[in-house]
């Protein structure tokens, strides 16, 4: 399969990347490294099958230019800060909502049949059901990333529904691993770098969140595309737990061999527009043969031991 990678140089994309190409599929990766990184791609860029171009998704006629030939296309490109999006409310537009339609117009230019979309969580917003079904009522949004991607969401079935396109919906948890390169505990390590006696923490630390580690979120999107049919299928992406902030930072405090102070800075939310509680059902991809092999635990420690054996990413922070 001739596949078109968007986001290839970032933490998912380049691990979603390395594992099509040894899937023996063709891969054409397209980023325009705001965030990624190329070391992330060293190993793909040696590989023949693989083509890398340096794009924006809002500069259409190379986008569309791109991705002629291919056969599917896997949408990772988005501005995932969810915590500044009320500092820069343009940047979840263009680079999640305007490149996300941007994409459909690109595939519809080329006939490009299949889209597979990292969709997130947080598009439940305040949920009263949990786990949380794929077919849960919808809150009011509380973040502009998570509306920016349920608008994403929309065009993807809109464009399905009315040009005859095939999409996979995937509503991911937080995800953890090697290549990881932000959030709490990316957050936490370079904090601890720099002064191993204190730890400043967003919100009181009873957050409580899932998180789902890397190669199984791989492992589940691929094993998405491959069972099933229809216009649109959505899927949510997690285990069948969740952990706080503070089982979190014991964890992290515990392999780095640290007792820092804690100091909390605020209630149940570490930010505007933060969910202090996210756990999914994910039953539906679970029917289809997936597993976790991962659990959240050996995510935090995994990802903790990458940033170790890494300093350059936590020096490098775009």
């Amino acid at each position: 399969m001739r596949c078109f990678v968007t986001g290839c140089a970032g933490f998912i994309g380049s691990t979603l990347v390395d594992r099509l190409l040894a899937g023996g599929h063709e891969v054409v990766g397209y980023d325009n490294f705001s965030t990624g990184r190329e070391a992330f791609l060293r190993e793909a860029i040696a590989h023949p099958s693989f083509r890398l171009v340096r794009g924006d998704l809002l500069d259409e006629p190379r986008l569309t230019e791109a991705m002629r030939g291919s056969e599917m296309v896997f949408h990772l490109a988005a501005n995932a800060d969810v915590r500044r999006g009320i500092e820069h409310p343009r940047k979840d537009l263009e680079q999640n909502t305007i490149g996300t339609s941007n994409v459909l117009e690109a595939m519809r230019a080329n006939g490009v049949p299949r889209i597979a979309f990292s969709s997130t969580g947080s598009v439940y917003g305040e949920t009263a059901v949990f786990p949380t079904p794929e077919d849960a009522p919808f809150p009011v949004q509380t973040s502009l990333y998570g509306a920016s991607k349920l608008a994403g969401e929309a065009l993807i079935q809109a464009y399905c529904e009315g040009y005859g396109m095939q999409g996979s919906i995937f509503r991911f948890v937080s995800i953890l691993g090697e290549r990881y390169s932000h959030g709490h505990v990316f957050d936490f390590v370079a904090s601890l770098r720099r002064d191993p006696t204190r730890l400043r923490v967003l919100g009181d630390g009873s957050q409580r969140k899932s998180y789902l580690y890397v190669q199984d979120c791989i492992s589940a999107v691929l094993t998405a595309i491959d069972h099933g049919s229809g216009p649109v299928r959505v899927f949510n992406l997690g285990v069948d737990a969740y952990c706080s902030v503070n089982d979190s930072i014991g964890w992290i405090c515990e392999e780095l061999g640290v007792s820092p102070a804690i100091e909390y800075t605020g209630g149940e939310r570490g930010w505007i527009g933060d969910v202090p509680f996210i756990w999914l059902d994910c039953s539906r991809i679970r029917a289809l043969g997936w597993a976790p092999e991962a659990t959240i635990r050996d995510g935090v420690i995994r990802t903790v031991r990458y940033l170790q054996a890494n300093p350059w990413l936590l020096e490098e922070r775009p």
